[in-house]
């Protein structure tokens, strides 16, 4: 039986789904995207913006914005241990202030509010280089499918590789830390 894995090496391997098996996540995101922190019902990410995530007022694309909306409800699904996230229903932005533009890190974080039989309500908000509300969306999700497969077990082919966290102790050792459900820690030197 393929092994639980934690929540943000599981959302990272659907996101490994996506990129293999989706059209527009690897053209419109490709590698400037990035999962960097999952736990039950959240994930946090970042998009280092490029040029194709731009509209021609050199700022991040509202388009680009309702498609991380689309991503990060489903991967917020995603972090409730479904490899299967489901299919859109309704989804909305609002857009607030500037995003950023190329260059700029946006940062962001997706919520799964509720996780029903039959519907999952997420939420998304998005933050400029400033820490400022840039844009929030919501995206309901039919998931009465999603419930076929063990939680957070992943197709093999999928898997991402072991999380690797950098810590720095009490006394300012770097402290690398690899997850696999449970902690070992290895010295890498001082700061």
């Amino acid at each position: 039986m393929p092994p639980r894995l934690t929540p943000l090496r599981f959302v990272r391997s659907v996101m490994n789904s996506f990129t293999k098996d989706s059209g527009l996540e690897p053209r419109l995101l490709g590698e400037h995207f990035r999962v960097t922190n999952a736990t039950n019902g959240t994930v946090d990410f970042e998009l280092d913006i490029q040029k194709q995530h731009t509209n021609r007022l050199k700022t991040i694309h509202g388009g680009t914005l309702a498609s991380l909306v689309d991503l990060g409800g489903s991967l917020a699904v995603a972090s409730t241990g479904r490899f299967a996230t489901g299919v859109s229903t309704d989804l909305n932005v609002t857009y607030i202030a500037p995003g950023g533009v190329v260059g700029d890190r946006m940062t962001g974080q997706a919520v799964c509010d509720k996780m029903g039989r039959t519907l999952a309500y997420t939420t998304v908000k998005f933050f400029n280089k400033k820490g400022e509300l840039a844009a929030r969306g919501s995206h309901t999700k039919y998931v009465s499918k999603t419930w076929e497969n063990e939680d957070y077990v992943a197709p093999a082919e999928f898997v991402a590789p072991e999380e690797e966290q950098v810590k720095k102790d009490e006394v300012g050792t770097l402290k690398k830390t690899i997850t696999t459900g449970r902690e070992s820690s290895g010295v890498w030197g001082r700061s």
